[in-house]
């Protein structure tokens, strides 16, 4: 069976040079891989179909067949890297932590150790409200997906 540990080797080896960083390899039964990449401006096709081939390539049919597919870490995908946060300052996240909390706000700010979110106001309210700064460390956050509007 294909370890996705000799395939994280491989895939960290081709991407080192670019823009382009691995996220997530899952092996499932009978060698069926899928790659997720994300990329500090996006991932395009063209990057999908590189690291396609690369591993295409690099992978011994004759040895042992596989099912491979090569995608980008898409808005459906949590966030599990602080370099997916740094690319997110100024968008909006719901975020999960460990304790069962959601929150919902803007990445003001992003470290290797953690984020801080700008959590709006309730806009329900008459009074006035002070917007609040959360301060979270990425041992705490069990998942945190991008918000995706429509609205301009």
């Amino acid at each position: 069976m294909i370890t996705d540990t000799k395939l994280i080797k491989l895939i960290e080896s081709h991407l080192k040079k670019g823009e382009t960083f691995l996220v997530d390899v899952v092996v499932k039964p009978g060698n069926q891989i899928s790659v997720f990449i994300d990329g500090d401006h996006g991932v395009t096709i063209e990057d999908c179909k590189e690291l396609s081939y690369f591993l295409n390539e690099s992978l011994d049919r004759e040895t042992e067949d596989f099912d491979l597919t090569v995608s980008s870490a898409g808005a459906d995908r949590p966030l599990k890297l602080p370099r997916q946060f740094r690319k997110n300052i100024g968008k909006t996240l719901d975020v999960v932590t460990k304790t069962g909390d959601k929150i919902s706000g803007i990445v003001i700010k992003s470290t290797d150790a953690g984020i801080e979110l700008e959590i709006p106001p309730l806009k329900k309210s008459k009074k006035e409200q002070e917007i609040k700064i959360v301060s979270l460390k990425f041992s705490d956050i069990k998942t945190a997906k991008e918000v995706i509007t429509f609205k301009q």
